[in-house]
């Protein structure tokens, strides 16, 4: 019989919670991811966020650390982003 083991746990609040969008590469793309998570955490530190594009520069990625007050508010936050129809991942 083996063990699984459990995913580690988050404490909430958590400083500094790593999230990943990509989408398709736009001028203003940066622009609506930050927007977005300042609705779900408006003290988002923008020196902690930064911007990648793929290879072929089709893609986009922003990365950013946020305050994660609670599942409630990271859900609410992916199904945002997601609902905007430009998001291909928010990891």
């Amino acid at each position: 019989m083996t063990d699984t083991p459990e995913a580690p746990k988050i404490e909430f609040p958590c400083a500094d919670y790593p999230i990943k969008v990509v989408g398709n590469n736009a001028d203003d793309f940066y622009a609506f991811v930050v927007e977005t998570v300042q609705q779900f955490d408006p003290e988002l530190d923008l020196q902690k966020v930064s911007v990648q594009d793929s290879r072929n520069g089709r893609f986009r990625s922003v990365r950013l650390k946020i305050t994660a007050t609670g599942e409630a508010q990271l859900q609410a936050l992916f199904e945002a982003l997601k609902a905007s129809g430009r998001i291909h991942m928010v990891l």
